[in-house]
């Protein structure tokens, strides 16, 4: 079954499911290695880790396509990419569908934000009009050239004309083709009960941000609530900086690798993480029999 088809079964299936993001090759195959679905190519988690930014809209599509390309290279299960606002106008998210289908996405997530963007939690948005987003979406539609690579349209409304816009634009993009919705920044459970009641018969996703402006809700709670996926955008991302920072903060004490060893994964299981014995195993099959003077030579 290939990776489209896979995440189309996903969407399918009755019971909700949790989608952790990841923003390299090394978090695609952590979240793989546990035994998630899927992977969320997470936009913000790039644009900090790749660029050293905040999520404000300074990744560029190559920069993201290179990335998307190396996690698809490395994983077996689908991975849905934060695609921004398509980085520009329809004619650019023509481009973009194209350029993260070639590398191996299969779904896109476009948003109704003006470019450049900001990160959903943040505050000082600034949102296109309904009617060029549902041609944006059109365009993301008509451009894709396999059937089940699956369009995720998201509404930054709620922190700018508020619920009942964001709601007349999920119904709106659903209308224009999308096959899944994402009204971002809920900020009560109302609202959350609002959207998923006000537009039926399509699957929603509920971004779970800690710390962010929507309550944190289980997997269980966001079903029961209509929600078919949860994202989990930079749990591993924030992991990630806390752990750094601890193992850091005993080396700069310490001044020794002493006591560091409870704070970093073992010999072992970094290598079995990056298939140290697959190359191994490649190595004893093409490299075996080759003569390095010869080649040399």
């Amino acid at each position: 079954m290939s990776k489209n088809t896979q995440f189309k079964s996903l969407l399918k299936q009755p019971n909700a499911f949790i989608v952790p993001g990841a923003y390299d090759g090394m978090t695609a195959r952590l979240v793989e290695e546990f035994g998630f679905p899927a992977i969320y190519a997470t936009g913000a988690g790039i644009s900090n880790s790749q660029l050293g930014w905040a999520d404000v809209g300074l990744t560029t599509l190559n920069e993201i396509v290179d990335v998307v390309s190396r996690m698809s290279d490395v994983t077996t299960v689908p991975i849905i990419v934060d695609g921004d606002t398509g980085f520009g106008n329809a004619i650019n998210v023509i481009r973009t569908v194209k350029s993260l289908e070639r590398a191996g996405a299969s779904a896109i997530q476009l948003e109704d934000q003006v470019s450049p963007k900001k990160c959903g939690h943040f505050n000082g948005k600034q949102i296109i009009s309904k009617a060029e987003m549902v041609n944006k979406i059109k365009a993301a539609v008509d451009s894709r050239t396999n059937e089940n690579f699956t369009i995720i349209a998201r509404t930054d409304a709620t922190a700018i004309n508020g619920i009942e816009d964001a709601i007349d634009r999920a119904n709106a993009y659903k209308e224009a083709g999308a096959d899944v919705l994402f009204v971002e920044a809920p900020t009560t459970i109302e609202q959350l009960k609002a959207i998923t009641a006000s537009v039926p018969n399509v699957p929603h996703i509920l971004n779970m941000v800690e710390g962010g402006k929507t309550p944190l809700v289980s997997l269980k709670e966001a079903e029961e609530l209509g929600f078919h996926l949860m994202l989990c955008a930079n749990t591993v991302l924030r992991s990630a900086i806390k752990g750094i920072r601890e193992s850091l903060s005993v080396l700069k004490r310490d001044e020794s690798q002493e006591n560091i060893h409870e704070l970093i994964c073992t010999w072992e299981e970094r290598q079995n993480l990056f298939k140290l014995h697959q190359v191994k195993e490649w190595e004893d099959k093409y490299l075996k029999d080759v003569d390095v003077e010869e080649v040399r030579s």
